[in-house]
C-alpha cells in the first residue's frame, strides 16, 4: 500500500535544480500535497502535479510586488513549523535554508533531501557583499546564526537524510552530526542526447550563469593564454567583467535557448567546469550528449566525472595555477580518446527515472516496506 506523502520546498521563485527535484518527487507521488511558503507563477516547475499550498506569507510577498523575498526570510521558519500535514504518513522535505523546520509540524516520518545545509549561514565568506552597509551585514549575520540553530535543532527529528552528493553528505556530517545517504539530483537525459550526424567543431564551451562563484574568469583567462576558441553561453552579473577580460578567441552568446544549448553540447570539443559545485547539473547534461568534461577536480564532479572515461580533472591552489592548468588541458586535449556512447551511458545513471527509483527506495526503507 502506498503511504500518504506530503512534499515541502523552500520557495518557488525561479526554476533551478532544487525545483526540478521537487518536480520529480511530485511525478513519483502525484497525489502529494506540496507546501511552499513563497510562490510566483514563473517559479513553478511545469511538471508539478498539484497546486502549491501557501499561506499568509505568500500574500505578503505578493503585496510587496514579488520584488524580493529577502525581507520575509525571518518569517519563513514559522511557516514551516505551522504546516498542517493532515494525514500524511511521510513528509519529504527539499531543504537548502529553513525547510527542515517542517519536522516540528508533524509526527510522521520525515525525509530531508538536502541540497546543502544553508551555505550562506555556515560560510561567512559567502555572506560578504550580499548585504550593503553595516546594518544589512549585521542583520544577515543574525539571520545566519538563527539558521544554523534552526538546522541543528531540526536534524535529530529527521527520520532520514538524503544528500545530493558526497560533498553535501560530508557537509551534513560536519554541520549536523548526522549520517546521510546519497541520491544524486535528476538530470533530463531525455532532453540532452547525442547526435551522431553532428560533427565536433574546434571550440570549448562554458555554459551557465556568469556569477563570481562559478569562476567564469578562470575559463576565459585560460582560453586567452592557450589562444583556444571558447564559446560562453549564459549571462549574469559578471557578464560585463567577463567581456572586459576576454581575448579575441572568446565569444559570448548571452542567454541561449534549450535547442541552442543542445547544439553547443553536441558540437563542442569539451565542456569547461572551472568551479566547485555541490553537484553540478551542467556537466551531466554535457555528458548526456556524449561530450567530455574538463573540470576542476573538487566538489560534485568527483561523483559525476570519471577521469579518462568521461573527462579529466584540473587541479591547482591559486588562481594563477588554475588558469595555467586549464590552459594546458585545453592545449593537450585529445577528443579521440573518448567514446561518446560510453559517456552517454554513464550519464544515464543520473536520469529522472533513476532519481525517482532511488527516492522510492528511501521511502520504502523508512516505511519498512
Amino acid at each position: 500500500m502506498t503511504p500518504r506523502i506530503a512534499l515541502v520546498h523552500e520557495r518557488f521563485t525561479e526554476v533551478a535544480g532544487s525545483e526540478k527535484v521537487v518536480e520529480q518527487l511530485s511525478k513519483q507521488w502525484p497525489e502529494a500535497r506540496v507546501h511552499v511558503p513563497i510562490v510566483r507563477a514563473c517559479g513553478i516547475p511545469a511538471g508539478l502535479r498539484s497546486t502549491p499550498e501557501t499561506a499568509l506569507l505568500n500574500r505578503l510577498y505578493r503585496c510587496c510586488g514579488e520584488r524580493s523575498y529577502a525581507p520575509l526570510m525571518p518569517l519563513i521558519p514559522s511557516f514551516f513549523r505551522r504546516i498542517d500535514f493532515d494525514d500524511a504518513e511521510v513528509v519529504i522535505i527539499s531543504h537548502h535554508a529553513f525547510a527542515t523546520q517542517a519536522a516540528f509540524a508533524t509526527s510522521a516520518a520525515t525525509i530531508a533531501y538536502v541540497h546543502s545545509p544553508a551555505r550562506w549561514a555556515w560560510n561567512a565568506s559567502l555572506r560578504r557583499g550580499e548585504a550593503g552597509g553595516r546594518v544589512g551585514a549585521a542583520a544577515l549575520t543574525m539571520l545566519a546564526s538563527s539558521a544554523r540553530r534552526a538546522e541543528i535543532s531540526a536534524a535529530p527529528r529527521l527520520s532520514r537524510l538524503v544528500a545530493n552528493s558526497t560533498l553535501v553528505k560530508q557537509r551534513i556530517e560536519q554541520c549536523w552530526n548526522r549520517e546521510a545517504v546519497i541520491v544524486h539530483p535528476p538530470v533530463d537525459t531525455e532532453a540532452f542526447t547525442p547526435d551522431p550526424g553532428i560533427s565536433r567543431e574546434d571550440f570549448f564551451l562554458l555554459a551557465g550563469r556568469l556569477v563570481p562563484y562559478k569562476r567564469p574568469d578562470v575559463a576565459i583567462l585560460a582560453a586567452n593564454n592557450a589562444r583556444m576558441r571558447l564559446v560562453v553561453a549564459g549571462d549574469g552579473r559578471s557578464l560585463d567583467y567577463c567581456r572586459s577580460i576576454a581575448g579575441p578567441t572568446v565569444t559570448f552568446l548571452g542567454h541561449v535557448t534549450h535547442s541552442q544549448l543542445l547544439s553547443l553540447h553536441r558540437r563542442t570539443r569539451a565542456l569547461l567546469m572551472p568551479c566547485v559545485e555541490d553537484f553540478g547539473i551542467v556537466p551531466v547534461e554535457a555528458m548526456a550528449c556524449g561530450t567530455p568534461v574538463i573540470a576542476l577536480g573538487s566538489g560534485g564532479v568527483l561523483d559525476s566525472v570519471i577521469p579518462g572515461v568521461t573527462g579529466q580533472f584540473v587541479r591547482g591552489e591559486s588562481d594563477h595555477e588554475l588558469v595555467t592548468e586549464f590552459a594546458s588541458a585545453m592545449l593537450a586535449f585529445d577528443g579521440s580518446i573518448y567514446d561518446e556512447a560510453v559517456i552517454r551511458a554513464h550519464a544515464e545513471q543520473f536520469s529522472h527515472q533513476a532519481f525517482r527509483q532511488k527516492m522510492q527506495a528511501v521511502v520504502d526503507e523508512v516505511c519498512g516496506t
